[in-house]
């Protein structure tokens, strides 16, 4: 596990907002999922950073990065760190929350770009309709309030006896990282706290603008709804394609870090 020594600090206007920067090369950035922080991305950190310098940020309310006290967008923290680095333009790789904003990076911050990696997730101007995705997305705002991550950990790892897999069939050691990572986080909250995140919208409309190439690559335990905009989203950017992993679902990177390393290593060689 990364240790407080580990991270450097991004001062930005509203708090310092952390990140782990290692390897050299041209720059990769990892966008955890919501709840969690850079520690999501452990297999993938030394895998990358051999041939690429990879930063993994917490993002703003998450893990060591401060939390909002004025409105901000997910994409101008990002961008604002892109610039801090002078390293850019970044191959945005990220699951679930991290995926929507790679996406709305792309959209907001175009210069800053060079490919996306989006993983559960499309943009976060999709409304998912499928009463599973739907009861997933109260039960992450439940949480955050309950301080209870049981049901949303269940949700997202598709623990669902009868219709997809039971608890046994899933690493017990993921689910320990999830809820030691998740609890870091909900600690730096307080029910009916002020929401500040400004939400970039019309961005569907949009996609034909990402003139760089994308990348979703889904677990094909995932919900059909984010499957299908997934797909969506390639058939409307120039440069877009689908992956599926088999066998695991909003976590593939977790599941199956040896699968998901290479996928990834493939697409970069491709850029």
């Amino acid at each position: 596990m990364t240790v407080a020594s580990d991270l450097r600090l991004f001062p930005s206007a509203d708090g310092d907002l952390a990140y782990l920067d290692s390897g050299s090369g041209d720059l990769v950035v990892l966008l955890h999922a919501g709840f969690v922080d850079h520690g999501f991305w452990a297999e993938q950190i030394p895998a990358l950073s051999a041939g690429h310098r990879v930063v993994a940020p917490d993002v703003r309310g998450h893990g060591a990065s401060a939390n909002a006290s004025a409105p901000f967008r997910w994409a101008d923290d990002l961008a604002g760190l892109i610039r801090h680095l002078d390293a850019g333009p970044a191959v945005l790789v990220g699951v679930s929350m991290g995926g929507v904003i790679a996406t709305e990076t792309a959209l907001e911050h175009p210069g800053l770009v060079r490919a996306v990696v989006t993983c559960g997730a499309a943009t976060g101007d999709h409304q998912y309709t499928d009463a599973w995705t739907r009861s997933v997305q109260a039960e992450y705002a439940r949480t955050l309030g309950a301080g209870d991550i049981e049901g949303w950990l269940a949700a997202f790892l598709r623990v669902v006896p009868g219709e997809h897999r039971t608890a046994d069939e899933v690493d017990p050691e993921i689910s320990r990282r999830l809820k030691e990572m998740a609890l870091r986080t909900i600690m730096k909250h307080t029910p009916g706290e002020r929401d500040w995140h400004v939400r970039v919208t019309g961005s569907w409309p949009r996609l034909g603008e990402l003139d760089v190439p994308l990348l979703a690559l889904n677990g094909s335990l995932e919900t059909a709804d984010l499957i299908d905009a997934a797909e969506r989203m390639t058939r409307a950017v120039p440069n877009g394609r689908a992956r599926l992993i088999e066998g695991v679902g909003h976590y593939p990177n977790l599941e199956r870090p040896e699968e998901f390393n290479r996928i990834l290593l493939d697409f970069l060689r491709t850029l």
